[in-house]
């Protein structure tokens, strides 16, 4: 985001209510409409939705600066999923008619909030890709390279994934077992693409990787 977009939106939001929420928290429940439109100032935010047998899957991690729920407060549909703080967040909360007013008003803002929707929509498609004709290895290999993508922080010849991620999170992402995913994870580590560092994820081989998730083609 080019900085003087984030300033803006920084600015407005900042003139509405702050709330804070610990690791865990629920911020809004399924079906409940939501009080006002949400900018994540710090921390990262889970949107998640639960199965009848009790099964989760992770939608959405939001990072800092991210708007949400945009679904709801442009075009008014009703929430129904589940978000929880999936660390320490705080944010602020603006009205959503001031919100649509403000960026109806900037379209420089009005096209970031775009380019946000899109690559979102970009990553929905590619975890469908993969769950329908990727197997176990794929679907990991997947998740991590969009996290690459929104969290990833370079640091020499490694990338660091910022948001932290356990490997039942990263199955909740897959919709595969906790145990299938650990196990991937261990193969990937051998073969020298992963490691961990406390609670970070680290790539170590990103263009490798990259061959990995690529999806066996048909004749």
């Amino acid at each position: 985001m080019e900085q003087h977009v984030s300033e803006k939106i920084n600015k407005f939001f900042s003139g509405y209510k702050k709330l804070s929420f610990k690791k865990n928290a629920t911020i809004l429940h399924a079906k409940e409409e939501p009080k006002g439109v949400f900018y994540l100032k710090k921390g990262y935010v889970r949107l998640y939705s639960i199965s009848k047998d009790a099964q989760e899957l992770t939608l959405i991690i939001f990072r800092p600066e991210n708007i949400f729920p945009l679904i709801w407060a442009i075009n008014n549909t009703p929430h129904i999923y589940y978000m929880e703080a999936f660390t320490d967040v705080e944010l602020y909360q603006a009205p959503r008619k001031e919100f649509l007013n403000f960026i109806k008003q900037d379209n420089e803002v009005l096209l970031e909030l775009t380019g946000r929707i899109l690559m979102r929509f970009h990553g929905v498609l590619t975890r469908m890709e993969h769950a329908i004709f990727g197997h176990a290895r794929s679907k990991v290999v997947s998740i991590i390279l969009i996290c690459v993508e929104r969290y990833g922080k370079k640091v020499g010849k490694n990338i660091f994934i910022q948001v932290p991620l356990t490997h039942q999170d990263i199955a909740n992402l897959i919709g595969i077992a906790r145990e299938t995913v650990s196990l991937e994870m261990e193969q990937l580590q051998k073969e020298g693409l992963i490691n961990h560092l406390g609670k970070s994820l680290v790539v170590k081989n990103l263009q490798k990787l990259k061959k990995e998730s690529m999806l066996e083609s048909t004749p």
